[in-house]
């Protein structure tokens, strides 16, 4: 069974950094896709970015070079390192996987998700 659980959120200043993790149980990471998403206040949920067989990574132009997602198989945990951060970033960050090697970004493709963590950027 497949569980995912996301923490890192909190309240933080615009230009800061952080960094969220997602725990995975019952997920290969050679096999899964892993990715981020974040829905804001009344917006829809959107993607933000993936990794694939621990190396290959995808991004959303909105995150692309201030993200930066890994793994590490040790501890079957998922990262996404966040940095310059703007108040726009502000979100529900949700994980979520997939057994698959493609890169989906629309969320019905997702069979499995964690149940988020806040976090807020001040400006």
């Amino acid at each position: 069974q497949v569980q995912l659980v996301e923490s890192g959120g909190g309240l933080v200043q615009a230009g800061d950094s952080l960094r969220l993790s997602c725990a995975a149980s019952g997920v290969t990471f050679g096999s899964y896709v892993m990715v981020w998403f974040r829905q804001a206040p009344g917006k829809e949920r959107e993607f933000v970015a993936a990794i694939i067989s621990r190396s290959r990574t995808y991004y959303a132009d909105s995150v692309k070079g201030r993200f930066t997602c890994s793994s590490d198989d040790a501890k079957n945990t998922v990262y996404l390192q966040m940095s310059s951060l703007k108040p726009e970033d502000t979100a529900v960050y949700f994980c979520a996987a997939k057994n698959t090697l493609y890169i989906h970004t629309e969320t019905r493709e997702y069979d499995y998700w964690g149940h988020g963590t806040q976090f807020t950027v001040s400006s």
